[in-house]
């Protein structure tokens, strides 16, 4: 199975897709993982990556994308693989389906966690005071949600159209979420 998960912060994503890869024995790929790994390993794309972190931009998507296709290239995605982190933008959703389509490949499914607002924003508190990160207030949480909506939403929507988004509560305990993706892809 080729999957995204999507959902905004603090909905529980990383989490879901580390337990819901395994359980479907494909790789999960973070697009923060294939970042560090490529810098800390020093690649041509690492490099290049780095010196758009270190002046503090954005990473454009062309290096992005380079190195999702690279990581997707790899023979362990050949049965599938959970993606988290991308695409986040319509132009990295074009070029995920030109780099899939090249191989005769689809995406399957795009699980979306759905959560209460006002309860990520506590989690998000939360998780801040245990981790000392003072400038996580809830001000800068709620815009953080409201770009994520912002951004998400159109593609959200190109995946609502071709019937590929299933809608999961993330609310809850971390295995009664799992089991509700787990049985949403089975479904």
């Amino acid at each position: 199975m080729r999957l995204v998960i999507m959902g905004p912060p603090g909905a529980g994503k990383g989490t879901q897709a580390v337990v819901v890869a395994q359980s479907l024995g494909v790789p999960h790929i973070s697009t923060g993982d294939i970042f560090r790994a490529n810098v800390s390993q020093g690649t041509p794309l690492g490099e290049e990556a780095q010196r758009y972190m270190d002046a503090g931009e954005y990473v454009p998507d062309s290096i992005t994308n380079a190195m999702v296709r690279d990581r997707l290239s790899r023979d362990d995605c050949d049965p599938g693989f959970l993606l988290d982190g991308y695409p986040r933008t319509l132009e990295q959703v074009n070029e995920l389906d030109a780099m899939l389509r090249s191989d005769g490949r689809a995406i399957d499914k795009v699980i979306e966690l759905t959560v209460d607002t006002e309860a990520v924003v506590q989690r998000l508190l939360n998780r801040a005071q245990e981790q000392g990160r003072s400038d996580d207030t809830a001000e800068v949480i709620r815009r953080r949600l409201e770009v994520y909506f912002e951004q998400t939403a159109p593609l959200t929507s190109v995946y609502r159209e071709r019937g590929l988004i299933l809608e999961v509560d993330g609310m809850g305990d971390v295995p009664v979420v799992t089991e509700r993706i787990l049985s949403a892809l089975s479904g």
